[in-house]
C-alpha cells in the first residue's frame, strides 16, 4: 500500500500539471523579446541542467547583475512569465551593453526545473564549460543569431 500511495504523493507534490510551450506563451510579458523558439528553449534546458550539474550556473537576478558588471561572459535566459516586469527589466540593457547574448524563455518554473531546483528562477546566466562546450557552443550560436528589440 505505501508503494501506491507514494506516486500520488509525488503527483499532488509537483502542484500544477505541465503546460505545453504554446500555452505558456499566453502568459508572456510585453518585454520578452527575443523569444526561444520551442527546439531552442529545450537546448537551453538542456545546457542548464548540464551547467547545473558542473556548478557553472549563476542563479537570480541579485547575482546574475552582480557577475554581469564584474564583466563575466555567458549566456543570460531570462523567464518570461515574470511580474512585475520592474524585477528584471534592466537586465537585458547590461547584455546589450556588454554585448553578452540573452534570450527569453516562456516559464520560471521550467527554469528553475532545469537548474535543478524546486523554486522558480527568472535570470539565469549559463557559463561556458569545457564539459559541455559543443551543447554550449550551439547555443550561444542560435541565440546570438535571435533579432534584438527595437
Amino acid at each position: 500500500m505505501a508503494r501506491e500511495k507514494q506516486p500520488e504523493a509525488a503527483a499532488e507534490a509537483e502542484g500544477t500539471p505541465e503546460r505545453s510551450y504554446r500555452e505558456q506563451l499566453d502568459y508572456l510579458n510585453p518585454i520578452a523579446q527575443p523569444l526561444a523558439s520551442r527546439k531552442l528553449t529545450r537546448k537551453l534546458y538542456k545546457c542548464i541542467r548540464k551547467a547545473a550539474k558542473h556548478k557553472q550556473i549563476r542563479r537570480g537576478v541579485k547575482e546574475v547583475q552582480k557577475f554581469i558588471n564584474k564583466g563575466e561572459k555567458g549566456i543570460t535566459v531570462l523567464a518570461g512569465d515574470t511580474l512585475p516586469i520592474d524585477v528584471y527589466c534592466h537586465i537585458p540593457i547590461m547584455c546589450e551593453d556588454r554585448n553578452l547574448p540573452y534570450a527569453y524563455v516562456p516559464s520560471k518554473s521550467d527554469l528553475g526545473a532545469a537548474a535543478g531546483s524546486k523554486r522558480p528562477t527568472c535570470v539565469i546566466m549559463i557559463k561556458p564549460h569545457e564539459e559541455y562546450q559543443e551543447t554550449y557552443d550551439e547555443c550561444l550560436e542560435e541565440v546570438g543569431a535571435l533579432p534584438l528589440p527595437l
